[in-house]
């Protein structure tokens, strides 16, 4: 039988090298996984990398040698004992007894190496030398082809399999990390069973599981393998074989495996047992397994060019709403378990059911991939490669095949991960260039996109998608596979009203900046919206001129750090919601899915700072986490207006007739239909009731339905450009028709209210900026936990916070409040008293 033995107990020290030939060996104990950052922090050695400008004062660290050493005892009399390195990050020669074992160059890939050349009984010393990562891969970048064009980071990254977000991104430091990342064991054993590939699919209610395992050493005459499939330890059944077996399974014997909001997520424990000719049990190996079908659909659309990018699951077209993952922190030995289960429960909060993992970071821990399984989270997973012109030669290609082919082992057990992508922006990179993408000598990674990594996916019955963006004419053709929408922010820097016009078929990206919690911005360092601490917690080029021109355009401001923080937090949560809205209504049913999915930019960060993430770096939401969350319940509604100008007659401009009209849609995610009320009224800003009814209508399921429209209430009819417009709220309410309550409980607890509203939502005139916003007479009622809301004026992008320093799981936030529609709000660990900020109040 395998006998584990991990290996915790370490020591490290600096070691001299050609940067610092001075150095002196200086041994501290630590335990590993870790990284010599993490340890230089928790003994004081170095200031915290993440406060103020600290981050320019470990920079060193990178270009030192270090060196991590062990003891272990030895009695074992198995036949075989293995050293397992899970993760070596980056260049590291292993010697065990002063033997040189092996050397790894590649972050991402486990080693197994037979210790027994070295291995002796008693005391063994193992000694990892760790190279810095900064010379390795200059080296690397100079004995390959020298500098190749990227975007964030120093060129070399592209030769180093080692996270590229280390090299500095957009979003983070500058921050390469060194040390033995994950677990070191000592495996002894007989007999092992190396791996179990799994099918399993589910189609017409009938589930079918199909096994190969790998042994070592090979197996013998009359020796066997029976795998048990159980669920809640019951025996679902068994099957048996020389190295592989298979489940002929019962209608209905097992349950499908849906994504959040489809159904539930069942797990099914497969535990398989090598046993010789006498029944005598060699090894054993156990996994979870669940049954889905999934099919990635690109297929002809009804009315509209190009062709479907749809995630179908059981049969089931779902309209993939999610966010973009990036690594957890600059430090990835610091997230724990419970770090990641929370963060996809934060996920599982905001209605979301698809998740990026995206290709500057790593394959992520097992941990992540449980909790999307358990939670019935889609993972769409990159390859790592990320923003460049990649080399394409043996050596690199070796290495990246093991990579590669480790990944798809790993992750293909998780009924979660539904595609690989081969790179992110990689093609957008080349096509910047003008270069073409088919010809290897101009883009020399073609060969491992189209070619090693498809070879790599194929087996395991997982789609491959050739890069995100990727499809049609070039990269950012909008009709076919998947596009990077940036013209809101970078690009063109479009108005966030240009949304409905900037879609595509699967928005994979597409983002806004906002600040994070003034607790967060505390630890920055920061004091002022223009303080050094600011400029170096927010890593995106130009990001002034960026985020003061969405500002502008859309707001009055103060620029004290409070107001500036929550304006800009306003303006993440307006324009982020308004993209999911307008593309949500898009999934229009079977065969005219013309947007499938949209994935912001970013779930979260890698430290504290001012980014695109949606939640900071400490698992607080920002507001526009919640305003996406709202925009991705079962049930929504939406309004959109604009202005209808009649001319007179074909020669005239000056002479015109002009309204303000309205277009109501209400989207519907369940797989029933529902009969619905809307009620649609008009406010003044003032407060005063304009006008009240409602439209009756069904709403088709899994698709987005057409209401109603016509003019605004009460609304002017503009002749000249100099008359203005009323300052006029269209507030939805979404109701079930037959007895104006939500379909079940928990529709009334996500809508705040006990009113029976399903979805509310509330057309403001934009931009606000033109708005002279009167004090809207809040009625704040704490009772407990419960924070009820209510106004006699229409009150926009309401915040709530306390006067403490407790985090708040707050249920709901960034609200707008209209007279008679008041709402509730769960804020579950208030301790102090509520403070508020809305539209106007700072400014």
């Amino acid at each position: 039988m395998l006998t584990t033995k991990t290996l915790m107990q370490w020591e490290f020290t600096q070691l001299a090298n050609s940067t610092d030939d001075q150095a002196k060996e200086d041994w501290a104990a630590c335990n590993v996984p870790t990284s010599v950052h993490v340890q230089l922090r928790r003994l004081g050695r170095i200031p915290d990398p993440f406060a103020g400008l600290n981050e320019w004062d470990v920079q060193w660290i990178q270009e030192a040698d270090w060196g991590f050493r062990t003891t272990f005892e030895h009695t074992a009399s198995a036949v075989n004992a293995d050293l397992v390195f899970e993760g070596l990050d980056t260049y590291c020669d292993v010697y065990l007894n002063g033997k040189l074992l092996m050397s790894a160059d590649n972050m991402f890939v486990t080693h197994r190496v037979d210790a027994r050349p070295a291995l002796r009984k008693g005391t063994n010393e193992l000694y990892l030398h760790f190279k810095a990562p900064w010379l390795a891969a200059k080296q690397e970048e100079a004995a390959n082809g020298g500098k190749r064009v990227l975007w964030n980071g120093d060129s070399c990254r592209l030769y180093s399999r080692k996270a590229q977000y280390g090299w500095g991104w957009d979003w983070g430091p500058v921050m390469m990390t060194v040390g033995p990342w994950k677990p070191i064991r000592l495996e002894t054993y007989d007999h092992r069973i190396e791996d179990v590939a799994v099918i399993a699919d589910y189609v017409d209610g009938l589930g079918t599981l199909k096994g190969t395992a790998a042994l070592a050493p090979e197996t013998e005459e009359g020796w066997t393998i029976v795998a048990t499939l159980r669920r809640h330890r019951d025996v679902v059944a068994q099957a048996s074989g020389t190295t592989s077996f298979e489940f002929t399974l019962a209608k209905g014997s097992v349950e499908a495996w849906w994504p959040l909001g489809y159904g539930a997520q069942p797990m099914y424990d497969l535990d398989v047992a090598w046993l010789d000719a006498h029944g005598h049990e060699l090894a054993t190996h156990h996994q979870r397994v669940a049954f889905r079908h999934f099919e990635l659909v690109q297929a002809p659309l009804d009315g509209q060019p190009g062709t479907s990018f749809v995630f179908e699951i059981n049969g089931v077209r779902v309209f993939c709403a999610g966010a973009n993952w990036i690594p957890a922190d600059s430090f990835l030995t610091e997230v724990t378990r419970e770090r990641y289960r929370r963060w996809v429960g934060l996920m599982v909060k905001a209605n979301m059911c698809m998740l990026r993992v995206w290709g500057g970071g790593v394959y992520e821990d097992e941990a992540l991939y449980d909790a999307c399984d358990e939670h019935g989270i889609l993972v769409w997973q990159d390859f790592m490669f990320g923003c460049g012109m990649y080399p394409s030669y043996p050596k690199f290609n070796e290495s990246v095949k093991l990579e590669a082919t480790q990944a798809v082992t790993r992750l293909r057990k998780h009924p979660s991960v539904v595609v690989f992508a081969g790179n992110n922006e990689d093609y957008q990179v080349a096509e910047s260039l003008n270069l073409n993408t088919s010809d290897d000598k101009q883009f020399p990674a073609r060969y491992i996109y189209e070619e090693l990594l498809p070879a790599v996916v194929k087996p395991s019955g997982i789609a491959y998608h050739r890069g995100s963006p990727y499809g049609g004419k070039s990269s950012s053709d909008p009709t076919v596979g998947d596009i990077h929408q940036w013209n809101v922010w970078h690009g063109t820097q479009e108005l966030w009203s240009a949304w409905p016009r900037l879609a595509g078929r699967f928005v994979s990206e597409f983002g806004m900046q906002g600040f994070p919690d003034r607790r967060t911005l505390a630890v920055t360092g920061a004091r002022h919206p223009q303080d050094r601490a600011m400029a170096n917690h927010n890593k995106a080029a130009g990001y002034e001129r960026r985020i003061e021109l969405y500002l502008v355009e859309n707001f009055r401001y103060g620029f004290e750090l409070g107001q500036y923080a929550y304006a800009t937090q306003v303006m993440q949560a307006e324009c982020l919601a308004a993209a999911y809205r307008a593309w949500r209504r898009e999934w229009k049913g079977r065969g005219m899915e013309y947007v499938a999915g949209a994935l912001v930019w970013q779930l979260n960060d890698c430290w504290p700072c001012v980014s695109w993430s949606i939640v900071d770096y400490y698992l607080r939401p920002k507001p526009a986490f919640y305003a996406i969350a709202r925009e991705l319940r079962r049930y929504t509604v939406g309004v959109s207006r604009k202005l209808v100008r009649e001319p007179r007659d074909e020669t005239t401009a000056a002479y015109f007739t002009e309204t303000e009209q309205v277009e109501v849609w209400a989207c519907n995610s369940t797989l029933q239909s529902m009969d619905v009320r809307v009620f649609i009224s008009a406010f003044h800003l003032d407060g005063r009731l304009l006008d009240r009814r409602y439209v009756d209508a069904t709403l088709a399921p899994n698709a987005s339905t057409e209401v109603g429209g016509g003019e605004v209430p009460g609304q002017i009819k503009r002749t000249s450009e100099s008359h203005v417009l009323l300052p006029i709220i269209v507030h939805a309410q979404l109701y079930a028709r037959d007895s104006h309550a939500p379909a079940t409980a928990a529709d009334k607890r996500a809508n705040g209210s006990g009113s029976g509203v399903l979805a509310r939502f509330s057309s403001w005139p934009e931009p606000y900026k033109y708005l002279d916003l009167p004090d809207p007479g809040l009625a704040v009622d704490v009772d407990g936990e419960r924070v009820r809301l209510a106004c006699t004026k229409p009150a926009k992008a309401v915040v709530l916070d306390s006067d403490g320093d407790e985090d708040i799981d707050w249920s709901d936030q960034a609200i707008d409040l209209v007279p008679g529609d008041e709402q509730v709000v769960v804020a579950r660990g208030l301790k102090g008293r509520v403070v508020l900020k809305y539209l106007g109040i700072d400014a």
